[in-house]
């Protein structure tokens, strides 16, 4: 757990914090399914959460990953696509120089070794080298469901290697 050393946020274990909140049926507390795969070079992240919604077309990603991160965590809800990957090397060096604590997309990434050498959480459903299309399309800080569950600009997103877990407020580790 190098990275917790690392990060703005003290030791956390998304074990947890599932364990604190294995009762809260309220959708303040709400655990990602295990579909998603870890990338980058950072294993363990987290932060304040940032959305975009986009299908095959990372116009926005891009636009968000150029911008100032300040320790948050970009989520994509790229519809589960997995015919073009919506972030690559070049976006996830962009991510790290910007900030970004990590980048979550409900679609694939590309590049790996690129991905893996970026100082960036990232988690994806899979590997694609095919591109996408840049259309502008899609839309940026509303909510969003990432494999179906709900995630909205302002929630709190852990991710180690247990999972990741998104929360309405900060979580502290017990």
């Amino acid at each position: 757990m190098a990275d917790a050393a690392m990060s703005p946020f003290p030791f956390f274990s998304t074990c947890d914090f599932c364990d604190l909140h294995k009762t809260d049926d309220s959708g303040a507390f709400r655990v990602l399914p295990p579909s998603l795969s870890s990338f980058g070079g950072k294993r363990v992240f987290a932060g304040p959460v940032s959305t975009v919604k986009c299908f095959e077309d990372n116009a926005l990603v891009k636009a968000a990953l150029d911008t100032p991160g300040e320790g948050r965590v970009l989520v994509v809800d790229g519809g589960g696509s997995l015919r073009r990957a919506l972030v690559g090397g070049n976006l996830a060096a962009a991510a790290a120089a910007n900030g970004w604590a990590g980048v979550v997309v409900d679609g694939c990434v590309r590049d790996a070794a690129e991905l893996a050498a970026a100082s960036v959480g990232i988690c994806a459903l899979g590997l694609m080298p095919l591109p996408t299309t840049k259309r502008g399309e899609g839309q940026r800080d509303v909510a969003i469901q990432v494999l179906g569950v709900s995630v909205r600009p302002g929630d709190w997103l852990y991710a180690d290697q247990d999972g990741i877990v998104v929360s309405t407020t900060a979580l502290h580790a017990p």
